[in-house]
């Protein structure tokens, strides 16, 4: 399949993750954007309009709870797919509980990560 000029935004505080993710995806033809938190998410997003976004749990400011059920109930950012990742061993419940599509466990490997990212691409 061909990525060229999806755009993906990765929220986390981790910079080791954002520089893994970012590397890989990037491989792949994404154009990818990170922050490390998720302040003023809807003028983040809403400034680069992403095909899908991955949401960590624990985000400053506020957490990926709140940062994904507050784009949700953006009528223009609603639709854009999120990808909720944690550590967490309950991130099935929290992902449903924020609103995203779907999740992925940390760690996760990297084709993993490739097959979750592409899987909402492709319903979107």
């Amino acid at each position: 399949m061909n990525n060229d000029n999806h755009k993906i935004i990765i929220f986390d505080d981790d910079e080791d993750i954002l520089s893994i993710c970012s590397y890989i995806l990037e491989e792949q033809g994404w154009d990818v954007y990170t922050f490390t938190d998720c302040t003023n998410i809807l003028e983040k997003v809403s400034g680069i309009m992403p095909d899908v976004i991955l949401m960590d749990n624990w985000i400053p400011e506020s957490g990926g709870i709140i940062a994904t059920q507050t784009l949700k109930k953006n009528e223009s950012l609603k639709n854009i797919p999120v990808v909720y990742f944690s550590a967490n061993s309950d991130i099935q419940l929290l992902a449903q509980h924020a609103g995203a599509e779907t999740h992925l466990a940390k760690p996760f490997d990297l084709e993993e990560l490739e097959k979750v990212v592409n899987s909402v691409l492709i319903k979107s």
